[in-house]
């Protein structure tokens, strides 16, 4: 059976979701949710998701939602990105970091810089956010001097969590090269095969609106 996955490309929480389905090659496809247009927030989209978000991930009778269920969800139907046994709990200590620290407010700074009209953009707000993603930038870089993965020797749930958001090319005050040991391994993650680009994962594209 063919798993759903409900998404859009400019989410970086269902990037993590995309990603993690398109690495472990269960059989998946993508179904568009048209977010900029309110579909969320919709009394139907609400009966497959009471919190209104993407990702939601149906096999089946099964509905998932939350990016970091989904992705413990693959890991339990495939056995793959759970890491050693004696690492799950570092694991899922980078996943909620991840959560609170990284892609929150990686996710709102970048809303706030690219998807609002320029004019309602607030810059304190958005100068404020930058100057925290800069202290995560600093937690993260920092851990994976000397590392190749976040955890253990291989890529885990940690990874596709924390990498996700870093991979789009809208600003949001992330430079590559001013941190040269996430850079190295956001390159060790794009070179794994089957690795493809959030764009090109899901459907969705700022360019769809212009």
């Amino acid at each position: 059976m063919t798993l759903k996955l409900h998404c859009f490309g400019e989410s970086g929480n269902a990037y993590k979701a995309a990603l993690a389905l398109e690495l472990s090659d269960l059989t998946w496809s993508p179904v568009f949710v048209d977010f900029f247009k309110g579909a969320t927030r919709s009394d139907d989209y609400r009966q497959l998701s009471v919190q209104g978000e993407v990702p939601v991930l149906v096999d089946g009778d099964l509905t998932l939602s939350q990016s970091g269920v989904i992705q413990q969800y693959i890991t339990d139907k495939t056995g793959l990105f759970g890491g050693a046994e004696a690492d799950t709990y570092e694991v899922l200590r980078w996943v909620l970091w991840d959560n609170h620290k990284l892609s929150s407010q990686v996710g709102m700074t970048r809303f706030l810089m690219n998807f609002l009209p320029e004019d309602k953009r607030p810059q304190e707000v958005i100068s404020f956010m930058q100057s925290r993603l800069q202290a995560a930038f600093a937690t993260l870089n920092t851990h994976l001097d000397g590392r190749d993965w976040i955890v253990g020797d291989g890529l885990t749930n940690a990874d596709l969590s924390c990498c996700s958001y870093l991979f789009y090319p809208e600003p949001f005050g992330f430079d590559r090269a001013a941190w040269p040991h996430i850079d190295a391994w956001l390159t060790r993650i794009s070179d794994l095969p089957g690795w493809k680009h959030p764009y090109d994962l899901m459907p969705g594209h700022p360019s769809d609106r212009a």
